[in-house]
């Protein structure tokens, strides 16, 4: 490596048999025997290893790596961006494990919603929870993310409804933990008991009391717009005051029925539209229009047995298309992306190139980050992960298993061959092989 002055890199990545890149639109950006350079947690050079001693950085400067640099080889592996998934209910107390064994015997979700069950046993749950329990349950919850190769995640509230337990949420999903964290205030996900019947009062209350005093602690704030959930009018009060109070806006769309939010999505400027089964073209135009991202969650069909978001026609008419987890408690207890591509590719009818940088660029999209996350080029961020394959066609072929050996984020590795998650400085130095492991020094 040449020694002259410009861009000192402190980490390197070699021995990529498939290099993803996402670069192009609508295409991989494979490189094939594939490498890349960063300093400072973001990207500097991508390219052939063969060139990698002659690497020029995008600002024409030489770059040279330090003494210290961490070099990750991945010894023959395909290398991906990080999954970036744009919709999770990652905090919570308690389990339902109980309820989804009751639907399998055939008892219908309003039977058990009517005997304390459903979400209402979740928000008692959380209630009762105290900070520090919040607080431990996310962060095993964000280390199996990792693991499974996930390097950014949406969090969303809306397990609390009422202003303290929703703090309180927050405040978990920002626990210490090297994943990156987008969060979204979810207040508006379903009527408490105690405002039962009262819709509208709890809609003020979510808009005078919530969305002010919670200004800072998150970013998105979103709304279940569905049948037996928030009426468009009501969706449309917490969309424009949250806009007002400069939240992002995302919105749970069209999931039950052809309710109306989807478009509500397009007229309000919704970052995103998630959910989206009952779509029909009229909204598919509009979002489209509006630059709405469609973000789809094929786990939670899976679980519930029920149709799914016609992904294959959103993504033919042009509209930017995520896939996420839609983790939660109820209807998708799974923090697992490979498995959401999986489903994304049998069932929706996604390529797995279509499938993949859904789950990655698109992610970045859905949450306005995609001039930062989602892609392995130079100037954003060296989150990325090495699968225990040589193709990327492996990831949804060869599903139900963890395909990822290593992840490193922000130019850190955090999984070594599938090992614990690694916090802090013993991530910085030193030289990692995956999938031969070996101790970081």
């Amino acid at each position: 490596m040449s020694e002259q002055p410009g861009v000192v890199c402190d980490f390197v990545l070699r021995g990529a048999q498939e290099l993803v890149t996402m670069a192009g639109a609508g295409a991989l950006g494979i490189i094939d025997a594939g490498a890349l350079l960063a300093h400072q947690g973001r990207i500097v050079w991508v390219g052939c290893e063969a060139d990698l001693q002659s690497a020029v950085g995008g600002d024409g400067q030489i770059v040279r790596v330090a003494d210290d640099a961490v070099v990750v080889d991945a010894a023959g592996a395909c290398v991906l961006p990080g999954f970036v998934d744009a919709h999770t209910h990652a905090v919570f107390a308690g389990s339902r494990a109980g309820e989804y064994a009751e639907r399998l015997e055939g008892r219908s979700y309003q039977e058990i919603l009517a005997s304390g069950g459903g979400i209402n046993r979740t928000v008692a749950a959380t209630r009762d929870a105290s900070p520090k329990t919040l607080a431990e349950l996310t962060q095993r919850r964000l280390d199996s993310f990792v693991r499974h190769g996930t390097t950014t995640v949406e969090i969303k509230s809306g397990y609390g409804l009422d202003l303290e337990t929703e703090r309180r949420m927050l405040a978990a999903a920002a626990v210490a933990h090297p994943a990156r964290r987008v969060l979204t205030f979810l207040g508006a996900h379903f009527v408490p008991d105690e405002f039962a019947d009262r819709g509208d009062e709890y809609v003020d209350l979510v808009c005078e009391q919530m969305l002010p005093s919670l200004r800072g602690a998150a970013e998105f704030v979103d709304v279940f717009c569905d049948v037996g959930a928030f009426t468009v009018e009501q969706s449309r009060r917490v969309l424009v005051r949250a806009r007002d109070l400069g939240y992002a806006t995302k919105i749970h769309a069209d999931e039950l029925a052809r309710s109306g939010g989807a478009m509500l999505a397009a007229e309000v400027g919704c970052v995103s539209a998630d959910h989206l089964v009952h779509a029909t073209w009229e909204e598919v135009a509009a979002l489209k229009q509006a630059n709405v991202v469609a973000v789809v969650l094929p786990g939670t069909s899976f679980t519930l047995g029920s149709d799914y978001a016609p992904a294959r026609g959103f993504i033919d008419a042009g509209l930017t298309v995520a896939v996420a987890t839609d983790f939660n408690p109820g209807t998708c207890y799974c923090e697992n992306m490979q498995m959401a591509v999986a489903f994304a590719c049998q069932e929706m009818r996604l390529t797995v190139a279509e499938a993949l940088r859904a789950a990655t660029l698109g992610g970045a999209a859905a949450l306005g980050r995609a001039d930062e996350l989602g892609s392995l080029v130079p100037g954003k961020a060296c989150d990325l992960i090495v699968l225990a394959a040589e193709k990327h066609v492996e990831l949804p072929y060869h599903f139900g298993v963890n395909l990822v050996d290593g992840v490193v984020i922000d130019g850190r590795p955090v999984v070594i061959a599938s090992g614990p998650i690694i916090h802090g400085e013993s991530a910085v130095n030193g030289v990692a092989t995956m999938p031969r492991a070996e101790a970081i020094g």
